[in-house]
């Protein structure tokens, strides 16, 4: 396990030396808690940013404010555009994300994609907690690799840890986390779009639970953001 460990701080080392300015895209979730602990640990110079869509759990606010208090990192917090919310809501309702696939990736363009751009704006490099087991979208990816969609390099330090090697970090090192996870949801994203699982279903799939595996992307990883259209 110390070798993981190991090899995560050399990657974040690594941006940190040759892309400087580096962001960390904190999501709340178990992983990006894990990389939040060891950027802390190693006082390395990533700047740590969390996107609030509006309709976020709970818990995750309460996450959100454990990490404030607990680390000396800043954590921003970016937000949606009101106008663009306001317009997506006006056009296909405040829950219109369920209606098809194009309709909720339009939403997480709204909610998610804008406000990652702003976040990003002016920086060379940003670091996910992204794994490969966790989707099949996410096979193909790589620690390092140029993002040609945000313009800058992109890791994923923990790309090739099990959901076992992040449990182990969070309990051996006291690690906060968001109490969702006990309550079976593996993966948190906004409250609408997230359940929780039974035992034997994959990681992902309290995630858009309506849509098909391949389809399970907000438009943070992959190459063409969803765009904002009329219903």
């Amino acid at each position: 396990m110390q070798e993981k460990i190991d090899r995560v701080v050399e990657v974040l080392q690594k941006a940190v030396r040759d892309f400087s300015p580096v962001c960390f895209a904190n999501s709340l979730g178990a992983e990006d808690m894990v990389l939040t602990d060891l950027i802390a640990k190693h006082q390395l110079d990533i700047e740590m940013f969390s996107l609030d869509t509006g309709r976020l759990p709970q818990a995750t606010y309460d996450l959100m404010q454990e990490v404030v208090d607990r680390y000396s990192v800043p954590l921003k917090v970016y937000f949606p555009d009101n106008a663009a919310v306001e317009k997506y809501v006006a056009q296909n309702g405040v829950n219109g994300f369920y209606g098809s696939v194009e309709l909720r990736k339009s939403c997480c363009f709204v909610r998610k994609v804008e406000p990652l751009r702003r976040a990003l704006r002016g920086k060379r490099a940003w670091v996910t907690g992204l794994r490969r087991d966790q989707a099949v979208t996410r096979g193909s990816m790589e620690v390092s690799s140029f993002d040609a969609d945000f313009g800058l390099q992109k890791f994923n330090p923990l790309l090739d840890w099990t959901n076992k090697d992040v449990w182990a970090y969070i309990r051996q090192n006291d690690v906060p986390y968001n109490k969702l996870h006990d309550q079976f949801y593996p993966s948190l994203g906004c409250a609408p779009c997230t359940r929780s699982i039974t035992p034997g279903e994959d990681i992902r799939a309290g995630r858009w639970w309506w849509e098909n595996p391949e389809d399970k992307e907000c438009g943070l990883h992959v190459v063409k953001p969803a765009l904002l259209k009329r219903a």
